[in-house]
C-alpha cells in the first residue's frame, strides 16, 4: 500500500519538522516545494530566473510550473512506496492533478492560530552561511546570532518579516483553507493540534496514520 501523505498547516505550524519525522518512521522521501523552489531558483537558467524573480516580487509561482515541477519529482523511483509532500498542493487545482496522478492516503493538518503563527515565524533565523535553522524561542543557538555549526551569522528571511508573514497568512487563508473541506469530504483529513510539543505533535500523527 503506498503512502502518498500530505501534509498542510499555515506558515511556522512545524510541517518541515513532522515532515522529516514522517519521512524517517516510514522511509518515504519530504518532497518540499519550499526547497525545490529554492533549488532551482539558485540556478543560472530560464527557470530558475523566473522563480527568483516571482519568489523576490512575493508572488506564487504559477499552478502549471509547480505541476510540472512535483510530477516530476513524484515520478523519481524513491517515491514508488510513497512520500510526503510538504507546501504541495497549495490550492484545489493542484489538488485535482496531484489526485489523477497519485491518490493521497492521508491528509494531516496542524491547527495554530495566527498569533501563534505570527509569533514562530518572527523568531525565525537562519545562518547566512550554511543555511542552519534557528529559533529565538524553540531552537536558540548557544551564541546569540551566531550558528553553532558553522560560526556564520544568524539573519531574518526577508518572507519572516511581520508584513510578510501577514501577506503569507492572508494567501494561505484563501488558497489553501479550502482544501480543508476538500479532503474532508473525502474523508481523508487528519487534524493534529499543531501548538503542542514536537514529540507530542508526531506521536498524534502516528495515531492517526496508524
Amino acid at each position: 500500500m503506498h503512502r502518498n501523505y500530505v501534509l498542510i498547516g499555515p506558515q511556522g505550524s512545524g510541517k518541515g519538522t513532522q515532515a522529516k519525522l514522517i519521512s524517517k518512521e516510514y522511509n518515504i522521501p519530504h518532497v518540499s516545494t519550499g526547497d525545490i523552489f529554492r533549488e532551482i531558483r539558485a540556478q543560472s537558467t530560464d527557470l530558475g530566473r523566473k522563480i527568483k524573480e516571482l519568489i523576490d516580487n512575493g508572488n506564487l509561482v504559477p499552478d502549471e510550473i509547480t505541476n510540472q515541477i512535483i510530477a516530476e519529482r513524484l515520478g523519481k523511483p524513491d517515491c514508488r512506496e510513497g512520500f510526503i509532500l510538504d507546501g504541495y498542493p497549495r490550492n484545489i487545482a493542484q489538488a485535482e492533478f496531484l489526485e489523477k496522478n497519485h491518490p493521497v492516503k492521508k491528509v494531516i493538518l496542524l491547527e495554530v492560530s495566527e498569533k501563534e503563527t505570527v509569533k514562530r515565524m518572527s523568531a525565525r533565523r537562519v545562518c547566512s552561511q550554511c543555511k542552519a535553522d534557528y529559533n529565538t524561542v524553540y531552537i536558540r543557538p548557544e551564541k546569540e546570532g551566531i550558528c553553532d555549526k558553522c560560526g556564520g551569522r544568524l539573519i531574518q528571511r526577508d518572507d519572516d518579516e511581520p508584513d510578510a508573514i501577514k501577506k503569507r497568512l492572508e494567501t494561505y487563508r484563501k488558497e489553501t483553507a479550502p482544501l480543508i473541506s476538500y479532503y474532508d469530504k473525502k474523508g481523508v483529513l487528519l487534524k493534529v493540534n499543531g501548538e503542542q510539543q514536537i514529540d507530542k505533535m508526531f506521536k498524534d500523527v502516528m495515531v492517526g496514520l496508524k
